[in-house]
């Protein structure tokens, strides 16, 4: 696999161009499980064949059962300078019931060992869960806050079909998901990140100043990004593209030196599509003279139209600078706003 991926990363190394590599992430799985010299293969071979700046973002995302002390020492060597660590719930019965493989008292002592030798870190937490009390969801955030890691990420627990949550659900065995509860954790979370001075720049991001992720910056931003290895999408700007999810299809195609991709060219309702959902999770919102200049006067009109009816509820808002933002109220129920602002026919 390790091979593979650098068959890849050679293969596409003329997608960029010359263009800068601001940040470098190794995630979508558990790439904790790989050794600091398979890292490190992959590392070199990016820096050999990429034009990476001096400042990159170098994260990996990891589960706490995977950062025992020396583990952490070896990353703290290797150019990796953030982790993204798993933590979900400080309580062993949230857990348990997300069936996650580590317990609360490894979550501690692995974030105990990080914060020794890691300035950028960031961890996930989930809200929402049945029978979690906002007590309880305090109670995890003063955990956080305690280790003074510079980042939350956090999302409302989702159920997926075909999943053992959405069949304890379906027989009755746990309540269902409460949205109010859920609404009821968010405002918890973001007066309480607030209280510690961090700004809220992303419906599920929390960071203190000079700490946001460049990684999923990019991505709300609009900006190009390479996706290598099993399942990973990618992005120029016009065009979508993402590999075969099969580890062997992935492996025999880069064995004969072919791409294992699908490629899906986005017109341009698609594009103004993507602006609008990922603008309106974040600070940077959606901005009318961009809109404009890169759509036309034809989409902004139907923006404005479209816009007002959320306008007049408080849910969106207008600033200075000719920005749309969601309000307070209005960012917990960003996606459906977007979706509502969405142009499916032909302008």
């Amino acid at each position: 696999m390790i091979n593979s991926i650098k068959q890849e990363l050679l293969l596409r190394n003329n997608e960029f161009g010359n263009e800068q590599i601001n940040t470098i992430y190794f995630g979508g799985g558990t790439p904790s499980i790989l050794t600091i010299e398979e890292l490190q293969v992959l590392i070199d071979c990016i820096y050999e064949n990429y034009n990476v700046t001096n400042s990159a973002e170098i994260t990996l995302e990891a589960n706490p059962d995977d950062l025992d002390t020396e583990k952490i020492k070896e990353l703290s060597k290797s150019p990796i300078n953030r982790l993204s660590i798993g933590i979900q719930s400080f309580f062993d019965d949230d857990l348990k019931f997300m069936n996650r493989a580590h317990t609360a008292e490894e979550s501690k002592k692995c974030l105990v060992e990080a914060t020794k030798y890691f300035d950028n870190i960031t961890i996930d937490l989930i809200y929402g869960v049945p029978n979690m009390s906002n007590k309880k969801w305090l109670a995890n955030l003063e955990q956080a806050f305690a280790f003074g890691v510079p980042h939350i990420s956090s999302y409302a627990l989702t159920v997926e079909e075909k999943t053992a949550l959405h069949n304890f659900i379906k027989k009755g065995k746990i309540p269902p998901i409460d949205e109010a509860l859920a609404l009821q954790h968010f405002n918890i979370l973001v007066e309480e990140t607030d209280k510690k001075g961090f700004t809220h720049y992303e419906i599920s991001n929390f960071g203190k100043p000079s700490y946001f992720s460049k990684h999923n910056k990019s991505y709300w931003l609009g900006e190009n990004y390479l996706g290598v290895g099993p399942s990973a999408h990618s992005f120029n700007g016009k065009e979508r593209s993402w590999n075969v999810s099969n580890n062997t299809k992935y492996i025999t195609s880069l064995l004969s030196k072919k791409l294992p991709s699908e490629t899906e060219k986005l017109t341009i309702n698609n594009r103004f599509n993507e602006y609008i959902m990922t603008g309106l999770r974040t600070i940077w919102g959606i901005n009318f003279d961009k809109i404009e200049k890169e759509f036309g006067k034809s989409f902004l009109q139907l923006l404005n139209t479209n816009s007002k009816p959320f306008i007049e509820k408080g849910l969106l808002k207008v600033s200075l600078n000719k920005t749309l933002l969601t309000t307070q109220k209005g960012k917990f129920l960003a996606d459906g706003i977007a979706s509502d602002l969405f142009i499916v026919n032909e302008v």
